[in-house]
């Protein structure tokens, strides 16, 4: 087995809440706090601790508006995030052998 580096996955992914954020924005255009929060089964401080990591490493993008005089945060995931994304999975997809070589039982 060659070129296996674990140590290359991508630590803002590698959580399990963020890969949830991440790969529920991959499916929509965009979405909102509310939707995400109740898609990930997250607590609201959880969902936003994570977004704003996600926002910070640019993986996904916010825009804050009103609605009925209310706060409204729209989600949206970045190109770098999706890139990231399908990067993530296929450095884990490279980490599986794909048959029984180099796997002892």
């Amino acid at each position: 087995m060659t070129d296996y580096d674990h140590n290359a996955i991508d630590e803002l992914l590698h959580s399990r809440a963020r890969l949830a954020i991440v790969a529920f924005l991959a499916g929509a255009s965009e979405a909102d706090f509310v939707a995400i929060r109740d898609a990930t089964k997250m607590t609201d401080g959880n969902a936003s601790v994570h977004l704003r990591k996600l926002e910070d490493g640019g993986y996904v993008t916010v825009k804050k508006h009103f609605v009925a005089r209310k706060p409204q945060s729209l989600y949206a995931l970045t190109d770098d995030g999706r890139k990231a994304l399908l990067a993530y999975v296929a450095h884990l997809e490279s980490l599986v052998p794909s048959d029984k070589k180099g796997v002892s039982s």
